[in-house]
């Protein structure tokens, strides 16, 4: 399928078409890229219906300017533990070819089940670090901006606070030697809290350290099923905004006007523009009631017309 033909499907699909700009404003001043998160894709990817050597190429095909790739589908390339200089190169030669091939941006990559970098163990922290450094190479070779970490260990606030500091900054002034951003997504648990991942933030004070702000990952105890303990991802969000190299615009379902039914995605791009935010901001669809396709493009149409 063409380009012509995803605009086409966008444009029969019913979402996002018409949108009440009252609510908005008709000059949002909003003039960011958007990328595309490899996770929209992912049972594509995980069924083997789609090769996610090929992802530029398709998120080209759907319109985006960049792409935000998950490490999880080249463990088969890259195994864990393995530092091997040549799978790195090999394996970014083939990612760049496609990007290049289809002037698409490689934004950053999502590091995913590589240790917990706040461990209240240092050993299991820089352990985590070892594990995470092929990725930050392959980001290098891939000229991305940043590599996303996860918080994860200690179970301990104030501890999890200080380990969480131990280890970006070791993994960070390591990605500053390869250019790159270390950047912390609210992804569980204590990173869920907004006020407490900004003081880990505050704390790490570095300059290639940031956050990737997600609208809907504020769960920070219970599975997405049954949360125990929702965050206010509206102030989340704001808290995490001073911090934002990368956004990550999340979305599940839409009503017949094109809007998210379970973010205010109007309030949330207010905060956005707010906060001066200049980067990418990265469609991740991880709803059920479209197809990936349908619902990437939703998400993407949504964007674009409140910006």
């Amino acid at each position: 399928m063409n380009r012509k033909e995803f605009i086409s499907l966008a444009g029969l699909s019913g979402v996002g078409l018409m949108l009440p700009y009252e609510t908005w404003g008709k000059s949002a001043g909003l003039k960011n890229k958007i990328s595309l998160a490899q996770w929209s894709m992912n049972k594509s990817f995980f069924s083997g219906k789609k090769d996610p050597v090929k992802y530029p190429a398709l998120a080209a095909e759907l319109g985006f300017d960049g792409v935000e790739y998950v490490n999880q589908f080249y463990f088969d390339r890259l195994e864990k533990g393995s530092t091997s200089s040549k799978n790195v190169k090999a394996l970014a030669n083939e990612l760049n070819q496609h990007a290049n091939d289809n002037n698409i941006a490689s934004v950053l990559i999502m590091v995913d089940r590589e240790g917990n970098l706040s461990s209240s163990d240092s050993k299991e922290i820089s352990n985590s670090i070892e594990q995470h450094k092929k990725w930050v190479e392959l980001a290098a070779e891939l000229n991305c901006q940043s590599v996303r970490v996860n918080l994860s260990g200690s179970e301990d606030a104030e501890e999890w606070v200080k380990r969480s500091v131990e280890g970006l900054t070791s993994l960070s002034e390591f990605a500053k030697q390869h250019g790159l951003n270390i950047i912390v997504e609210n992804h569980g648990g204590f990173s869920s809290n907004g006020a407490m991942l900004a003081e880990v933030m505050k704390k790490t004070n570095l300059d290639n350290c940031g956050t990737l702000p997600d609208f809907g990952n504020f769960c920070i105890k219970g599975g997405y099923g049954k949360c125990d303990d929702w965050y206010d991802p509206y102030k989340g969000v704001a808290e995490l905004m001073p911090y934002a190299k990368s956004l990550s615009a999340k979305a599940y379902n839409f009503d017949s006007d094109g809007f998210e039914t379970k973010i205010d995605y109007v309030k949330m791009m207010k905060i956005v523009k707010e906060s001066n935010y200049k980067g990418f901001i990265g469609v991740e669809y991880e709803g059920n009631g479209l197809s990936e396709v349908d619902g990437i493009l939703a998400t993407k149409n949504l964007l674009e017309k409140l910006m």
